[in-house]
């Protein structure tokens, strides 16, 4: 979970006929008579949390998730958890771990110091006062840090950038750690490197980044950084969605954190959440799954893509410092509706030879081109959708290979990489046929670039 927050999304006809036949043919069932729940519910009630509008369920669509039990209104308060139910980093330095955290220089970050708890609680099992939490903890996640290299291999570039990136920072935070958790010897039983392990250390990473949600904390002395994180049980078996709204944050009144509905839930549906206006990009990598009918959903253009069709343009390089200089090429996006304002006004520019210098930053704030110069933009966001059109396409026929002869948990990774490619491949269909009628049709890929003297 993350930082929540709502949207709105208003889906047609057709659209709301395919949700009301779909959500008949969603099954759940109880989780509440499990023992791990039964100890999770009797674990927080203790810790003066009570619950009679949620059920621990499972859905046929979803997984684990929340069940209501009853119709919740409009403006109702779906869970008030308790600030002694929340794992902050201050739950860490009121620990066995805190002595230690309190005395380490350099400063512990609050994310370090609730991972390293987080594994030493689940180290000491059934004696840890948490144990009822972390024994519904997922054991493993389909997040990039877990992929494997043959999975990483199949995602979109820019995906696979940043989750290379991601596994960087994870092995740099376990391998900078090392003489921190050395000292903490004395309250293991085992040694500290088969305990705190890489693995270990991103299990608990992946929990706090998959499930935690945003609460800011003052500062101490004792850690280094911004502190907003906060481990929430039974809440953080929330699930997301798009189109649902929410308002939630912690109550300095109650000492709660709430939740609150915003157009309400039916009885015996599931309760659903909004980590906020993420594409499915970034809900894989940070949460490690895809949100079906995403309205925020695009695919994004890499700079080395736009190199590689754009490469007999001589002044290229300048033009992509140009671009670099001025912010421009990040979030070049195409949408089932088309290419992005951003890509499109960057495709202008690059347009533009090189005796037109002058006229580059106006292009950047929106002045018009010439009808050829134009044309030939909006021939380039063609050839840009049929080239990552064509890596799609490879990569799910690569995934459908990998399937045939991978197991679990690769075949988790792999199905949740399938659904994100597959998404592309609707999105960058859609987005062809609408540069189909956006200009005259040419069925060269790229023609070269206009020779056109002014800018009108």
């Amino acid at each position: 979970m993350g930082d929540m927050g709502g949207c709105r999304h208003r889906a047609g006809r057709t659209a709301r006929k395919r949700r009301g036949k779909h959500k008949s043919t969603i099954q759940s069932v109880s989780l509440c008579h499990q023992l791990q729940f039964v100890r999770l519910m009797k674990f927080l009630h203790q810790r003066g949390f009570t619950s009679t509008l949620l059920q621990p369920a499972v859905f046929t669509d979803t997984g684990r998730g929340l069940q209501t039990l009853k119709t919740i209104k409009p403006g109702e308060l779906i869970i008030s958890l308790p600030e002694s139910c929340l794992i902050t980093a201050a739950t860490a330095l009121d620990s066995d771990l805190g002595q230690f955290i309190k005395c380490w220089k350099p400063r512990l970050s609050p994310l370090l110091a609730i991972c390293v708890f987080l594994v030493c609680e689940r180290h000491r099992g059934e004696a840890s006062d948490w144990f009822p939490y972390i024994s519904v903890l997922p054991d493993t996640y389909t997040c990039p840090a877990y992929f494997t290299d043959e999975v990483m291999a199949v995602l979109p570039a820019g995906v696979q950038r940043r989750a290379v990136e991601q596994r960087e920072a994870l092995h740099e935070m376990h391998s900078t750690s090392q003489d921190f958790f050395r000292s903490l010897q004395p309250i293991l039983s085992q040694p500290t490197e088969d305990v705190l392990t890489y693995e270990a250390l991103r299990w608990a990473w992946c929990s706090v980044n998959t499930r935690s949600v945003f609460m800011s904390h003052p500062s101490n002395n004792f850690l280094s950084g911004q502190d907003n994180y906060a481990l929430a049980p039974f809440l953080d078996l929330l699930n997301h969605r798009p189109d649902v709204q929410v308002k939630a944050s912690f109550n300095d009144v109650t000492r709660c954190y709430e939740i609150r509905s915003v157009s309400g839930t039916q009885r015996f549906q599931q309760a659903f959440i909004n980590y906020g206006s993420h594409d499915n990009q970034r809900l894989l990598l940070e949460y490690g799954f895809v949100a079906t009918n995403n309205p925020h959903s695009v695919v994004y253009v890499e700079t080395d893509l736009l190199c590689d069709v754009l490469r007999g343009d001589k002044s290229l390089d300048q033009k992509i410092k140009f671009l670099r200089e001025n912010n421009f090429l990040h979030n070049l996006t195409i949408s089932t509706e088309g290419p992005s304002w951003r890509l499109m006004t960057a495709l202008r520019l690059l347009s533009l030879p090189q005796a037109l210098y002058h006229h580059w930053r106006a292009a950047l704030l929106g002045q018009t081109v010439c009808e050829e110069m134009e044309e030939w933009s909006f021939r380039t966001a063609k050839t840009l959708c049929q080239r990552l059109l064509q890596n799609t396409h490879k990569a799910l026929d690569k995934i459908s290979h990998l399937l045939q002869e991978c197991e679990q948990p690769i075949r988790e990774q792999l199905l949740t990489v399938r659904s994100l490619r597959q998404e592309e491949r609707c999105i960058l269909g859609s987005c062809l046929e609408t540069l189909g009628g956006s200009f005259k049709q040419n069925d060269n890929l790229l023609s070269c670039q206009p020779n056109v003297g002014d800018v009108t």
